[in-house]
């Protein structure tokens, strides 16, 4: 066996051992205060700030899609709707290698909170997805900052916006994992790209907008 092939092994088993390291301590607890304290969460504006009572755990890069479908327009006309469709995988490191963490899309809320409106709507809501233990977490936008040079952490002009969220649902995974169960907001920050088409579109067609973002994670302070 040649000495790269041997290294190559060695180094997947090490990402590998990297990931179950990482996939127990969600399994078995959301981050500890020790790491999250470790973690560099942004600085953002105050309108992007959730209410007091909840802190910061986790913050992860997200890399993927805004989807988005024309649609007809109330004067005759044809447009990109202003609501996306969001298709992303979040990573973070662990000692330097980047381990996927969490899945984003959008679903119907399963397990929606007392104060959401019944019926659910249909439509869908912005979803994470734990990618080791299945726990989920709904939310809806609750604030929003367009970005500008001047703007913390939202800089990149002509992205979408840096927008405040609130959970309407939260679910455990299937053997109990509560890593996203508990998330009560969550903050989209350093958004790049990923905004609407500006092309002319005829009614159905779709496209999608490639974008990154950081997503910070709250829970209620303990």
């Amino acid at each position: 066996m040649s000495s790269n092939v041997q290294h190559s092994k060695t180094s997947s088993r090490v990402q590998t051992w990297l990931a179950i390291v990482f996939a127990l301590t969600c399994v078995f607890g959301t981050v500890g205060s020790a790491a999250a304290q470790s973690m560099n969460f942004p600085v953002v504006p105050d309108k992007l700030k959730p209410p007091v009572g909840n802190a910061a755990f986790f913050v992860a890069q997200a890399f993927g899609s805004q989807g988005y479908t024309c649609l007809p327009t109330a004067n005759g006309g044809t447009g990109w709707n202003s609501t996306a469709r969001p298709e992303a995988t979040l990573f973070t490191k662990v000692f330097g290698q980047l381990v996927q963490v969490i899945t984003h899309f959008a679903s119907i809320n399963a397990n929606p909170k007392d104060f959401v409106p019944k019926p659910v709507p249909l439509s869908g809501n912005a979803t994470w997805q734990s990618s080791f233990d299945s726990s989920k977490v709904w939310a809806q936008k609750v604030a929003g900052v367009s970005p500008g040079a001047d703007v913390q952490s939202c800089r990149n002009t002509g992205s979408i916006d840096c927008l405040l969220l609130q959970s309407v649902g939260n679910q455990e995974g299937p053997t109990g994992g509560k890593f996203l169960a508990n998330v009560t907001f969550v903050q989209r920050v350093n958004t790049r790209g990923g905004s609407a088409p500006t092309t002319a579109c005829t009614v159905g067609q779709t496209q999608q907008q490639g974008y990154e973002a950081d997503y910070v994670f709250f829970h209620a302070q303990q």
